[in-house]
């Protein structure tokens, strides 16, 4: 577990909830690329919403991640081909 972004949270909340903040932020801070242009780098606006610095894409997504196991199996099921 990352030291620096649980420590945030001190010694509240036991370790288990410290165990899944770390895990959600470092996911969320990871960098991302872009599904449109594959080289741009993602940002969050907002929970779910993610655009694109290089070619301003903007898109829904995942809270944390930009794309989530549901968003993607929503597109595999629907055809839609990116």
């Amino acid at each position: 577990m990352p030291k620096k972004i649980s420590g945030t949270l001190g010694v509240k909340y036991g370790f288990t909830v410290r165990k899944r903040y770390a895990e959600l932020m470092t996911k969320r801070r990871a960098k991302h690329n872009c599904q449109r242009c594959y080289l741009g780098k993602l940002k969050r606006l907002s929970a779910g919403v993610w655009v694109c610095r290089r070619c301003g894409f903007t898109f829904a997504g995942g809270a944390y991640e930009p794309y989530s196991k549901s968003g993607q199996a929503a597109i595999r099921i629907s055809g839609i081909k990116t």
